[in-house]
């Protein structure tokens, strides 16, 4: 079966950049030290897919850097190309981090075990045996991702609510075209990598139950409710604002 909606690349509208907005982002960037991107030290590739929706499947190229050795916050692309295009981000942290989250929050996190394990998930361009040490470390791990542009819609901006992402977690949910194309593209064997990383070892404590949408679909809504300024007395009509 092939995806409903394949990720497309449309124009993002807008005039093209200007020699003067040039001009001021080269000297903006000989002056300024952009210290939080300089965190990023990693670039994993993976597959997401829309929480309420598995046949919304999307490549997302995270580019991580590490808060501390039990969090790591990622921004999420849809290519590695120097165009590409910020769709969302992804906050990972170690097992024993998640089971501290209340359980009302722990659906809104995937695990990795199957996404490392199946081979699915990769550093592109790093050697197995280097890539393989920081996977096992991933394998352990939850993460926590929201995407606000959907471009497997063809969407030229980002519309819509921001959209709640979950990740594999069995055999027969990965679209095979889909795979095929990042193996092409990319010159990796996921199979291979699967028999590769046979050794790992998963969740201490296996794959918590409120994981991973608790099995089931979750919906991104609005909803419209009284905004009541806090420690102010109650307003005698609606406030307006614009």
């Amino acid at each position: 079966m092939d995806p409903v909606h394949a990720t497309i690349h449309p124009e993002v509208p807008g005039e093209k950049t200007k020699i003067g907005t040039s001009l001021v982002d080269t000297a903006a960037s000989a002056i300024q030290s952009f210290g939080p991107t300089k965190q990023i030290h990693q670039h994993l590739c993976a597959f997401h897919f829309y929480a309420d929706d598995m046949t919304r499947q999307v490549e997302a190229h995270h580019y991580c850097g590490h808060r501390n050795d039990e969090m790591r916050q990622c921004l999420i692309y849809d290519s590695p190309d120097a165009d590409a295009r910020l769709i969302g981000l992804e906050y990972i942290v170690t097992e024993d981090l998640f089971l501290t989250l209340p359980d009302s929050e722990k659906p809104l996190w995937h695990s990795h075990e199957y996404e490392v394990k199946s081979g699915v998930l990769f550093l592109p361009g790093v050697p197995g045996p280097v890539e393989r040490k920081d996977l096992e470390k991933v394998a352990k791990t939850y993460g926590k991702t929201i995407h606000f542009w959907q471009v497997d819609k063809g969407d030229d901006l980002p519309l819509g609510l921001p959209q709640v992402m979950m990740a594999l977690t069995r055999d027969g949910q990965l679209y095979p075209s889909l795979a095929k194309d990042v193996e092409t593209r990319y010159s990796v064997s996921f199979e291979k990598e699967r028999q590769n990383r046979a050794y790992m070892e998963g969740l201490a404590h296996g794959i918590h139950p409120k994981a991973n949408a608790a099995g089931v679909g979750l919906k991104t809504v609005l909803r419209e409710i009284e905004c009541k300024p806090s420690g102010q007395p109650e307003p005698s009509v609606h406030r307006v604002f614009v």
